[in-house]
């Protein structure tokens, strides 16, 4: 089956992985979606792991308000570079981390890493995470949050 660029370019949608990494992934699964995809998955785990030793002692602190203001979250995101600390994909994920732990109320990092992402139900918070460091290329960690929720303790 020949792999067309419409096809490297829906499964590039689907799964934010690079163009080259997409069609790979496609002619290794022959052209089957639903196993290029879990192919993609793999490898984000894979390129994760590779890189969780690195230090990642960029990133920025990101808030979340809901509710009219009753819940409140801040986030602690951190990466190895100022350069992607600044890039917006990276702003977009912990601003949606910072939703996650308004909406879900986590009680730890560790407990929201295998979360349900709100997003996305078919991932878990960690597996969106490490899709993120195979396509952003470097190590990415939830260091610290707190959620603020009016008249909680």
């Amino acid at each position: 089956m020949a792999i067309t660029s419409a096809d490297i370019q829906k499964l590039r949608e689907q799964t934010s992985a690079g163009i080259m990494a997409c069609k790979k992934a496609l002619e290794e699964a022959k052209g089957d979606f639903n196993k290029a995809t879990a192919l993609l998955k793999e490898q984000g785990a894979v390129i994760a792991a590779k890189k969780s030793g690195r230090a990642a002692n960029q990133g920025l602190v990101e808030t979340y308000v809901h509710g009219g203001g009753k819940i409140g979250v801040l986030v602690e995101v951190n990466c190895e570079t100022d350069f992607v600390a600044r890039n917006p994909e990276f702003k977009d994920l912990a601003h949606d981390i910072a939703m996650q732990i308004s909406a879900m109320n986590p009680v730890s990092v560790d407990e929201l890493l295998e979360q349900d992402y709100i997003k996305d139900s078919s991932l878990k918070v960690k597996q969106l995470l490490e899709s993120k460091i195979a396509k952003l290329g470097e190590n990415i960690q939830i260091t610290r949050f707190t959620r603020y929720g009016l008249g909680q303790e």
